[in-house]
């Protein structure tokens, strides 16, 4: 009984972050009107593991968070992917990003109902390997996700731009607490294989992101002859992060 209890009250934490794990990443977006290190990949490979992410967790009877979490977590990424379209670079006319939100909408719907319903019953029939199936793809899908950022880390000398690092942070604390439920309530394998990766992949950003400070802020500040190289990037991402926002004639395209 002490186990169920503290096993939900864990995976309710991580469900909360992960609920609103990116709204400062979709307010992030919103007020620099610009996605530039923020590739639309990244959310759409996301947005996709949510549909076998959901189908998983509800045909295994899992804890009710863990069933909630996919759902939620699928509209922020659909938000944010939808916003990664819209802005520059990408400048996807507002009509075709709305016809791509529904039509993921609607996608999503039916496969989960579609799915899900029968496979809950084979599930509870001891048929179990068509709802493993589901999270394998659903933790391959979300560990591709996080690789285009690495991509653009790689034209960047390793810096992070684009992704909030709120964001990121209560990301993995979502995953921690989620894990953390997972370890001290019934065990799931594949559930804790996709906490696991993302926090993984996240990490990566982070030691990135120090990596870059060390060598273009701390370094770079010592020697008088890069300086001026180092002023130069500053100022070149700081005019792209204050662009100005789309002219009226591109938001009624």
């Amino acid at each position: 009984m002490g186990n169920n209890t503290a096993a939900n009250v864990l995976s309710t934490i991580g469900t909360v972050l992960w609920c609103i794990q990116l709204t400062p990443q979709i307010y992030f977006l919103w007020r620099r009107k610009d996605a530039t290190g923020f590739p639309p990949v990244f959310m759409f490979l996301w947005v996709i593991s949510g549909i076998p992410f959901g189908i998983y967790f509800i045909t295994s009877d899992s804890y009710i968070p863990f069933q909630l979490q996919p759902q939620m977590f699928s509209v922020l990424c659909s938000i944010a992917w939808l916003q990664s379209m819209y802005y520059p670079p990408n400048n996807v006319p507002l009509k075709r990003v709305i016809f791509y939100g529904i039509l993921y909408l609607s996608i999503s719907l039916a496969m989960q109902l579609g799915f899900g319903i029968p496979l809950k019953h084979l599930y509870s029939n001891g048929v179990r390997w068509p709802t493993t199936v589901f999270g394998i793809i659903a933790a391959v899908f979300l560990a591709l996700g996080l690789l285009p950022p690495y991509w653009e880390l790689l034209h960047r000398n390793g810096r992070v731009v684009g992704i909030n690092f709120l964001f990121l942070a209560m990301d993995s604390a979502g995953a921690i607490f989620s894990m953390a439920g997972t370890l001290v309530g019934t065990f799931d394998l594949l559930g804790m294989i996709q906490f696991a990766v993302v926090l993984a992949l996240e990490i990566g950003l982070y030691t990135s992101q120090a990596i870059w400070y060390i060598r273009f802020r701390v370094i770079r500040k010592e020697d008088p002859d890069e300086h001026e190289k180092d002023v130069q990037e500053i100022s070149d991402s700081a005019s792209a992060e204050n662009r100005p926002e789309h002219t009226l004639e591109h938001s009624q395209a």
